[in-house]
């Protein structure tokens, strides 16, 4: 004998509906549209397919978008993948000057319950440092952090990995691109419409106040 099994189609309240989310990807590696983070991220737009419409933008070189040639987009966006090189234990300088930019968006409709994706390249070491501060930064510009949404990719451990992939398996890779975008497009195509937030100053957050 068969059971019916009936399913709960309704959306939750608070839960925006399922839809075909849109994602922004900030590619803010100093080397713009060329280098090893622009290689990574053509990798990593294959891993969305056809689940999510992509715009991407470059913060660095001779056509660098900024955060006000990008605010209409960064707004109509359902979800973010960022993604920096590492420099001196940091991100990118063009990434800097895009979140300081971004101060008087915080806790917004701009951000706020958005899903950000974070990719981190690396020559050895350094790049989890730069990838728990950001992901900091843009939960408290307001965005949302998906499980396993984050990877450094590192050449150190690309190196490993060809010398003894077993003993590697468990070291972040290509494919764990595919996991990423998996994950940003399950958030971003049904997130919630309902967050609070605290007072934020958006009278004159430059004030001087040393004496």
């Amino acid at each position: 004998m068969t059971t019916a099994v009936k399913v709960n189609t309704e959306v939750p309240a608070g839960f925006a509906p399922p839809v075909r989310p849109r994602i922004l990807i900030l590619n803010a590696a100093l080397a713009g549209a060329e280098g090893n983070t622009a290689r990574w991220l053509e990798r990593a737009r294959a891993a969305f397919s056809a689940e999510a419409e992509l715009d991407e933008a470059v913060l660095a070189g001779p056509e660098a978008e900024t955060f006000a040639s990008l605010e209409a987009r960064l707004r109509a966006a359902d979800g973010f993948w960022f993604a920096t090189g590492t420099h001196w234990d940091g991100w990118s300088s063009p990434l800097q000057r895009f979140l300081e930019d971004a101060t008087p968006a915080e806790c917004t409709e701009l951000w706020l319950g958005k899903p950000a994706a974070v990719l981190v390249t690396e020559h050895s070491t350094g790049g989890k440092g730069v990838l728990s501060r950001l992901q900091g930064v843009l939960v408290t510009l307001g965005c949302a952090i998906p499980p396993c949404s984050g990877l450094v990719l590192a050449w150190s451990a690309l190196l490993a990995r060809r010398h003894e992939a077993e003993a590697a398996e468990d070291f972040w890779g290509a494919d764990d691109l595919g996991v990423v975008a998996h994950n940003l497009v399950l958030a971003a195509g049904r997130r919630r419409t309902d967050w609070r937030v605290w007072p934020v100053d958006r009278r004159d957050f430059k004030r001087v106040w040393a004496e």
